[in-house]
C-alpha cells in the first residue's frame, strides 16, 4: 500500500508545495505592517476628501487594525 500511495501522491507534491509557498507569500503581504499603515493613511485621506463617510472609514480602519493585530499575533507564534 505504501508504494501505491507514493506513486499516486508523487505527481501532487509539486503543485501542493507551490500552493503552500503562494499562500505564505500572500499572507505575508496581507499582514505586512507597512502595507497596512499605508492603507490606514489612504483611508484617512479619503475620509478628509469626503470620499468615505465617517462610518465607512471607521469600518475600514477597524478591519485594518484587526489585520495589523492578527499579523502581530502570527509573528509571535
Amino acid at each position: 500500500m505504501g508504494l501505491i500511495t507514493a506513486l499516486l501522491g508523487a505527481p501532487l507534491r509539486g503543485p501542493i508545495k507551490i500552493a503552500e509557498v503562494v499562500l505564505q507569500q500572500a499572507e505575508a503581504a496581507y499582514y505586512d505592517p507597512a502595507t497596512i499603515r499605508r492603507q490606514l493613511d489612504e483611508v484617512a485621506e479619503l475620509r478628509e476628501e469626503g470620499v468615505l463617510s465617517g462610518a465607512e472609514a471607521d469600518w475600514w480602519e477597524a478591519e485594518l487594525v484587526a489585520r495589523l493585530m492578527e499579523g502581530a499575533a502570527r509573528e509571535r507564534e
